[in-house]
């Protein structure tokens, strides 16, 4: 992998609006649209092909391409609401998130964005949180905030709002599930407005988009993507704040946990994750000592999807590939080995499957048939 920072992007009007209609048509994620980029050129060149890249997948309809008229609206009521639409390598858009094969093309950001090119460390945990979670929840992110680290979270009840709210005067990120206009929950909107008010907030949800559960795993990502490192305070088995550890280890993050009495549910997940090798921490300077090292690294970026894409499947191929794929998520490296296909051909069956609706990504390299 080469070590180097992120290239710095500048986007004209023009390819942002082309940009922002890719990534709001149906079926196209972030890493779908990474590949269609890098393999058509361009934004634009990529919209030309989605119909017919649909089609080939099998589409029982013609999915839904964002007009030029719906991106020019979306960048006008984002404006008005103090909101950019950033693209990786752009000023304002996390460093470190940006390194990420899944990192959103467009990011929305409000409040200062200044405080989103600095280290950050994410603290997340129980929505039901002890009195005793929240106080050291608040006293760990006004240390950090005092050695010079944003805090990142999500905005959430319990150990989210205490870390967002100690740290609002050194600067706190509060990463959204849904659209800024769309607070969740709505009881934190004048949490939301103190935070814009010296840090900031990031989604990459359009506006108008209301939070379901299946966007929280989403914006967990961004969490800890952003971050250096991710501390669980409270944790249940099972538990949101889980997931956002977890992805943290898969994105070769930092994941450190408070540990708590074995009597209390809400630190069983905390417990769980120490004993699978989660740095154990009961202040900031062990935070600190452990990612002052990474700091001092270049941000190593992510190796780009630049595997080439065939130019178009026979049948036999593509129904063979599709044969091999079920409800059960299998890895890409295995299908590509069974069905003794090129990784090109089996990557744009992939491809011509998402796009059709019919192909979900999970992580890890896994992928399955809706």
């Amino acid at each position: 992998m080469d070590t180097k920072t992120p290239t710095t992007t500048h986007l004209t009007d023009a390819q942002r609006i082309d940009w922002l209609r890719l990534i709001r048509s149906d079926n196209v994620g972030p890493r779908t649209f990474r590949s269609l980029v890098n393999h058509f050129g361009s934004a634009r060149a990529a919209l030309e092909r989605l119909p017919d890249l649909a089609r080939r997948g099998g589409a029982s309809r013609a999915a839904r391409i964002a007009s030029e008229a719906d991106a020019r609206g979306e960048l006008a009521a984002s404006e008005r609401l103090g909101v950019s639409l950033i693209a990786p390598g752009e000023a304002g858009y996390p460093p470190r998130l940006a390194t990420l094969d899944d990192a959103p093309p467009l990011l929305g950001v409000r409040g200062a964005h200044e405080v989103l090119m600095r280290p950050m460390i994410a603290i997340v945990g129980s929505r039901n949180a002890s009195g005793a979670g929240l106080k050291f929840a608040s006293r760990l992110a006004r240390d950090l905030s005092d050695a010079g680290f944003v805090i990142a979270s999500g905005l959430a009840r319990g150990i989210d709002q205490s870390a967002h709210r100690a740290s609002i005067d050194g600067g706190t990120v509060a990463m959204l599930a849904g659209g800024h206009d769309k607070v969740y929950p709505p009881e934190h909107e004048d949490l939301l407005a103190a935070i814009i008010a010296s840090g900031a907030a990031i989604s990459e949800m359009p506006l108008g988009h209301v939070p379901r559960a299946r966007d929280f795993p989403r914006r967990n990502r961004l969490i800890s993507g952003a971050a250096l490192g991710v501390v669980v305070v409270e944790a249940a088995l099972r538990s949101g704040s889980l997931i956002t550890a977890r992805i943290a280890a898969e994105q070769g993050r930092e994941v450190f946990a408070v540990p708590g009495s074995p009597l209390d549910p809400r630190a069983a997940g905390t417990n769980d994750l120490i004993k699978q090798g989660a740095t154990l921490i009961t202040e900031a300077s062990d935070v600190i000592d452990a990612v002052e090292p990474i700091m001092g690294r270049p941000i190593e970026l992510d190796e780009p999807d630049d595997d080439p894409l065939a130019s178009e499947p026979d049948a036999s191929d593509r129904a063979r590939i599709v044969s091999l794929l079920g409800p059960t998520p299998v890895l890409l490296d295995d299908l590509i080995r069974m069905a003794e296909a090129s990784p090109a051909i089996v990557r744009t069956v992939l491809l011509e499957l998402e796009l059709a609706g019919r192909l979900e990504r999970h992580g890890g390299g896994l992928v399955s048939l809706i």
